[in-house]
């Protein structure tokens, strides 16, 4: 211990350069059997070599889970630190409450994970365009509709906010007001603070999923990260943390299909749509249009007991004319008919997610010049879609179309007639 005290103190006092300090240590310590063995690395020492190891290591071999006077009298000292600490923050925050009453409501209003009224209210509706626009732009537009009336919105990207449209305009950045920079503004307006709400997570994204998982775990915010979609791939394992743990976090992820732009067949996802949908419990949604990804954003704030995983367009899409197709509010169903076939009885079922979604309208209308019954079905998230009842899942073409009229009328969204 004391060449480990020593190296470590060595480290702390350089200051110009990286220090790699090198512990050699053996499997099973102490196990006169299977110490530095196969056996060691894979399995548990069992019973009996476990009570050799404590002879060999000179520790009692009872109780079964002995625990030293001397540790236990350390451990619970904490108790006593705890309760003070708990004491003195209850104190500060009572004063602060009294000073700031409206800070300190949303602040436990954050805590307990409940949207404030009205958040959603500015999300613009876009109209048809069969020129569209790319979803990743739309997700900007929705971002910067939602920040200022949610203040627990918290995130950015991997080095990437011009490319993703994540940077909440205005809002600052997070970084000590004392960074040494000439850049006084920071990326987004606002400037340079721990007041910011734009982080600069670096080119790293298993480090920026991690640091999602413990904005999430420790509440109060709804934290989100963005990167090209390839890149999910390097955020994998603490996406399937926030999974297991059930915990919020919204990763937008860009560049979706072949619309990869100049870096080519390197940055182009090819399996990681089917990667992110067999995580049990992450959300993934694909919104084929603006107004989809509008309500996709409306879905992953909702959503607070599992993450969610946007993906989107870098190329421009068509925003869907919604008097001829149904209101994008369908998305919180996982699929929906976007057109039933005209006699109600369909020949073929079209169904598509994300950039595809346009062909497979486009495929209707070539298909109806032929005279075939066609049904358009949009798919955007298997996982929600799951979550429906059976009845909404297997309905007859019908009792499904009367359906879909009545949760069009009730989901639909502001200022449409």
């Amino acid at each position: 211990m004391d060449a480990i005290d020593s190296a470590l103190r060595a480290a702390r006092s350089e200051t110009k350069r990286p220090s790699l300090i090198l512990v050699r240590t053996h499997l099973d310590f102490g196990s006169p059997n299977k110490q530095d063995t196969l056996e060691a690395h894979g399995s548990p020492l069992g019973v009996e070599e476990v009570k050799l190891t404590k002879q060999n290591l000179g520790w009692p071999v009872e109780p079964l889970f002995h625990i030293l006077p001397q540790a236990l009298a350390h451990f619970r000292k904490a108790l006593a630190r705890g309760q003070h600490a708990e004491a003195e923050w209850q104190n500060r925050f009572s004063d602060y409450s009294r000073e700031h009453p409206e800070l300190a409501r949303e602040f436990q209003q954050g805590m307990r994970g409940e949207l404030p009224a009205g958040w959603d209210a500015d999300i613009p509706v876009f109209p048809a365009d069969p020129n569209g626009m790319k979803t990743r732009v739309a997700s900007g537009k929705v971002l910067s509709a939602i920040a200022s009336k949610l203040p627990s919105l918290i995130g950015g990207s991997a080095d990437l906010d011009p490319s993703t449209h994540t940077a909440l305009k205005d809002a600052g950045d997070f970084e000590s007001p004392d960074r040494a920079t000439g850049d006084t503004q920071g990326s987004s307006g606002g400037g340079w603070n721990y007041a910011g709400r734009n982080l600069h997570f670096g080119v790293r994204e298993h480090g920026m999923g991690a640091i999602l998982n413990g904005l999430a775990v420790h509440g109060g915010v709804i934290p989100y990260g963005a990167t090209f979609f390839i890149f999910s791939d390097y955020m994998r394992p603490p996406i399937r943390l926030a999974a297991m743990m059930e915990q919020r976090g919204i990763y937008v992820f860009t560049h979706d299909s072949i619309g990869v732009g100049e870096d080519g067949a390197t940055h182009q996802p090819v399996e990681q749509l089917a990667n992110l949908r067999a995580i049990p419990r992450l959300i993934v949604i694909r919104p084929c249009d603006a107004n989809e990804t509008a309500c996709s954003w409306r879905v992953a704030i909702e959503t607070r007991d599992r993450p969610v995983a946007l993906i989107l367009t870098r190329q421009d899409v068509p925003t869907l004319d919604r008097s001829r197709y149904a209101f994008a509010e369908g998305l919180r169903r996982g699929a929906y008919i976007q057109a039933e076939a005209e006699n109600g009885r369909p020949e073929v079922i079209l169904i598509a997610t994300g950039s595809e979604v346009n062909l497979i309208v486009e495929a209707r209308e070539q298909l109806h010049k032929q005279d075939v019954q066609t049904r358009l079905v949009s798919m955007p998230s298997w996982e929600l879609f799951d979550t429906q009842t059976e009845e909404y899942r297997c309905l007859d073409s019908y009792l499904f179309n009367h359906k879909q009229e009545q949760f069009n009328k009730v989901r639909q969204p502001p200022g449409v007639e």
